[in-house]
């Protein structure tokens, strides 16, 4: 595997690894070549890089290796150019450690950001930050492997895990390092060609000049108010503007009383454990939320939400209430609150989501394209 000689590609060193194209990086690792029939999957988020092996025939996936993703997290001061190349070269990375250096049979990325039909990367917000220019991941990605190489987004991913089971359209929804969804009907996920659709982290729910910075650069989007950095962002703010609310809470012991001690996994324990406080400013920011499906029910009757995500699913089953909650005050015309508490429900408690659903849309591509 040779690796593309032009600068704005040039290979960048991933730190605690050999890259995938070094000839002798599989002597290092020990890891057995993927079985015949085995796709290599990959799910690269905001926070982590996943890669795991993908059995179509068990619908499962297995082998799975986490590593923190090379982008702006780690090399915060990095310009979009270099942290375009670091996170490549550590995808590549990765696919070879997987496979011993062998070509795998077929790569399936899901990957956190609007990707369009052909595997161009259209933005990534959450892992590299500003727009910068579109980066043609897939084709990229398949002239450094050796091997086919599908790209789509995460949620895009996620959304063919749960078809498997959803018997009606449904939008599934991400509540973690941003915010994303996707609709599935009619055996796909609405999209356009070019990669629009699907990104309610970007609607502007506040048009105020001094709302909440989103990730892209924009201020008052969804996800910079509701995802998970949001709601740490604004649980900060309450400390710091309430400190006597923050003083009395429970937040507040798991943080040894500091503000800037705060993290998501605190706020998630101090709201499923009832704190008052904590709870309150969580529900401001699920409001946004149940606005954004609100427009989605009225506007094609879509009737199923799965919510998912890490910080979603780190609060639980009180995460649910709270939305359900805000929708039934906030109206879904035509529903009642039984039948709008019906149509929520929390994703599955595990982080393979894009490694299964990427997997399972590799296989029903290659079935379509008769190839074994």
């Amino acid at each position: 595997m040779t690796i593309p000689q032009s600068d704005r590609l040039a290979a960048v060193p991933v730190p605690g690894g050999t890259p995938a194209g070094d000839a002798n990086s599989s002597a290092h690792h020990g890891y057995p070549e993927d079985p015949d029939g085995v796709f290599t999957v990959l799910d690269v988020g905001g926070t982590t890089l996943r890669t795991g092996s993908y059995d179509p025939a068990a619908a499962a996936v297995h082998r799975v290796r986490r590593v923190p993703v090379e982008g702006m997290a780690r090399h915060p001061r990095d310009p979009v150019a270099v942290l375009q190349r670091r996170v490549v070269d550590q995808i590549v990375h990765e696919v070879g450690r997987h496979t011993a250096g062998a070509s795998p049979r077929a790569v399936g990325v899901a990957f956190a950001g609007p990707i369009s039909a052909g595997g161009l990367v259209l933005a990534a917000p959450t892992v590299w930050g500003r727009r910068g220019d579109p980066l043609p991941l897939g084709q990229l990605l398949t002239e450094r492997v050796g091997a086919p190489v599908v790209v789509v987004n995460d949620l895009t991913a996620a959304a063919w895990r749960y078809a498997a089971t959803e018997t009606e359209p449904f939008c599934l929804i991400t509540v973690s390092s941003g915010i994303g969804n996707k609709v599935f009907r009619g055996g796909e996920v609405l999209l356009d060609a070019d990669g629009h659709g699907g990104e309610l982290g970007h609607w502007v729910c506040d048009p105020s000049p001094e709302a909440a910075l989103c990730d892209c650069g924009a201020r008052g989007h969804l996800g910079a108010i509701a995802s998970g950095r949001g709601v740490l962002a604004a649980v900060r703010r309450a400390a710091d503007t309430d400190p006597a609310g923050f003083a009395a809470s429970l937040l507040a012991a798991l943080c040894d009383g500091r503000a800037p001690g705060i993290d998501n996994p605190a706020i998630a324990t101090a709201v499923r454990q009832g704190d008052t406080f904590t709870t309150e400013v969580l529900r401001g920011t699920v409001t946004r939320l149940a606005q954004a499906i609100g427009a989605v029910f009225t506007s094609i009757g879509v009737c199923r939400y799965v919510v998912m995500g890490g910080f979603a699913l780190a609060v639980g089953e009180r995460y649910r209430e709270l939305l359900v909650g805000e929708l039934v005050r906030l109206g879904c015309f035509g529903l009642d609150a039984d039948a709008v508490d019906g149509m929520v429900s929390l994703g599955r408690p595990d982080d393979d989501h894009g490694l299964i659903g990427v997997g399972r849309l590799l296989a029903d591509r290659m079935s379509r394209a008769g190839t074994r």
